[in-house]
């Protein structure tokens, strides 16, 4: 697959349930051999983006798109999909699992979904139900990878996962990723999650893009600004993100390459986490439009 097609296109995505707007006027791009992190808070529309990718939901307006074709049944065998809840036959064992991945999918590769299991020490005869729960979610990892896909959609399959866990499932799936170089968009609230696994970001509000692009990217295009109180005006014309109380002064997120180097302003990079949360926590008040960063 060429790399100048993106893994995943959408345009104008816009669905809701009801009254509410899961996604609206949606529209981003996930970069082919990316590893992708969709970062939002409760009801900002990641779910049912990835279930619209997935081919599990059908959005009422837009075009949505993986490696260059429509979503549908087409493009089903491309792409790898763990919900939120690892579904798997809970009364199957882990070998009739494996078994099942091969009768499922045409481009199944029994041998390497073997290996993973066998890496995992996940026990063939017991059944999925008496797995704990970070097997079942090596197990439904194993499922997705085992389709050889070229997109693999994650929907914060390690939430329910210990810390260890977590990290262990987490190495497992990227050094698979990265030797295989599948385009992966994962999303999650743990910012230890993505960080230093993640090349892009893309950040959901009100079910639209406020922040997209390369991780580097778009912390170069950032600074943090800490000031006193009277120091804010120094400000006045940049774009900010987010300004919170400090103390007797205040700490903003600025959309700024280069500092303003006026008062008595103090200036840093943020880090990941700081430039995720400023757009987080003040998504409901920035206006609903995509802040792009190539």
């Amino acid at each position: 697959m060429s790399k100048d097609i993106p893994a995943l296109a959408a345009a104008g995505l816009t669905h809701s349930f009801g009254d509410r707007a899961a996604l609206d006027d949606c529209s981003v791009t996930v970069p082919a051999g990316s590893v992708t992190a969709l970062v939002g808070r409760n009801g900002a529309g990641k779910t049912t983006l990835l279930r619209a990718a997935a081919g599990l939901l059908t959005p009422h307006r837009g075009s949505l798109t993986v490696f260059g074709d429509q979503v549908g049944e087409g493009t089903l065998p491309s792409i790898g999909y763990v919900g939120q809840q690892a579904p798997l036959y809970q009364a199957l064992t882990v070998a009739q699992t494996l078994r099942l991945g091969g009768r499922l999918n045409p481009r199944w590769d029994a041998a390497y979904a073997q290996r993973l299991a066998d890496a995992a020490d996940l026990p063939p005869a017991v059944k999925v139900g008496a797995l704990a729960p970070g097997q079942r979610t090596r197990l439904a990892l194993i499922m997705a990878l085992g389709k050889r896909p070229g997109l693999l959609l994650l929907d914060e399959p390690l939430a329910p996962l210990d810390p260890v866990a977590r990290t262990e499932a987490a190495g497992a799936l990227m050094a698979e990723v990265a030797e295989h170089g599948t385009t992966v968009l994962l999303s999650s609230h743990v910012v230890a999650d993505i960080e230093g696994v993640c090349d892009h970001v893309v950040v959901l509000a009100d079910g639209r893009v406020r922040l997209a692009g390369d991780v580097d990217q778009a912390l170069a295009a950032h600074h943090v600004a800490v000031g006193g109180a009277g120091d804010l005006a120094a400000l006045d014309g940049a774009e900010i993100v987010e300004a919170q109380p400090d103390g007797p002064g205040f700490t903003a997120l600025v959309r700024i390459a280069e500092p303003v180097l006026a008062g008595r302003l103090s200036w840093h990079r943020p880090t990941l986490e700081e430039l995720l949360l400023g757009y987080l926590r003040t998504t409901g008040a920035l206006p609903v439009r995509e802040v792009a960063v190539r």
